[in-house]
């Protein structure tokens, strides 16, 4: 009796570990993407990268060779004689750093007081925390254009009409922006680290420096990111505010389209011209934001 008692584990031990390999085996090959995953990212990546490819293809050929059946599908020589033009017709190297310095000053505004907002909000106590966000994510609902009138009015008093003032200062903050952080620090920032930091000296503006701001990371360049592609395409506040000596690359790229015949090959040259920003943007970003939203599954 005893021998077969003791047998029996050694007997059974092949057929848990035969079980265990083949639930792995299984596990595996159901994460392998199919063909048909592939096929659908391919048609994915195509349909978005065609839009660009075939502005690419419009910009570097003459307006009128587009009037062809069929219109061509490779790229032309006009390429850099189309970017001439469009730099001879409007502002667009003037249009360009405006842009960039409009887009950069919110960006990094936005990015800071929405971070310090978001700080406050997820983990200081003060009375009327919960009443207060709830009054600027409200903000959210009401649309843009009921403040034009009101907002232009008290640019006007101030002076700042016809300056880059006026288009950076409305946007310094958002509320978008105050409630994403709010929500990311509740989780990225385990109150543990926080009082961690205070039992050895910290104090608020410290704690917010070397604790909050290095977690706030992925967070802030998804944030940013997205702050600079919308001050960046900001068209309507622009044109109002702005004058036509001092534009952005939004109005230059309407002033390009203007016109009784419109030139497609010069506008999508203009478009083209206007979107390596964001490609290069996208480029140095991507990195931290490909890491926030990985951080973030691995935490859900």
């Amino acid at each position: 009796m005893t021998t077969t008692t003791a047998a029996r584990p050694a007997a059974s031990t092949p057929r848990v570990d035969g079980t265990s390999k083949s639930r792995k085996t299984v596990f595996r090959a159901e994460r392998r993407p199919g063909k048909f995953m592939y096929l659908c990212l391919i048609a994915l990546a195509f349909f978005s990268g065609f839009p660009l490819y075939w502005s690419l293809v419009v910009a570097s050929h003459d307006n009128s060779v587009l009037g062809q059946t069929p219109p061509p599908f490779g790229l032309g020589s006009n390429f850099f004689i189309n970017i001439g033009r469009a730099f001879d017709t409007v502002p667009f190297a003037k249009a360009l750093l405006n842009s960039f310095i409009v887009s950069t000053s919110i960006t990094v505004s936005v990015v800071l007081f929405s971070t310090l907002a978001g700080f406050a909000f997820a983990k200081l106590k003060f009375r009327g925390r919960n009443a207060l966000l709830l009054m600027i994510v409200a903000t959210m609902m009401v649309p843009t254009q009921l403040g034009i009138i009101p907002l232009y009015m008290l640019m006007a008093k101030t002076a700042m009409i016809g300056t880059l003032y006026a288009v950076i200062v409305p946007s310094m903050v958002s509320a978008f922006g105050v409630f994403f952080m709010a929500q990311f620090l509740q989780e990225a920032v385990p109150n543990e680290l926080l009082e961690a930091a205070r039992a050895d000296g910290c104090n608020t503006i410290r704690m917010f420096w070397h604790v909050v701001l290095p977690a706030a990371r992925p967070a802030a360049a998804v944030l940013g990111m997205l702050t600079f592609m919308t001050a960046w395409n900001d068209f309507f506040w622009p044109l109002v505010v702005l004058t036509p000596e001092e534009p952005t690359v939004q109005v230059a790229l309407s002033t390009l389209a203007s016109g009784y015949v419109q030139d497609f090959s010069l506008s999508l040259t203009g478009t083209i011209i206007a979107t390596v920003p964001l490609l290069v943007l996208f480029g140095l970003l991507g990195k931290h934001i490909i890491g926030g939203i990985m951080q973030g599954a691995v935490k859900g």
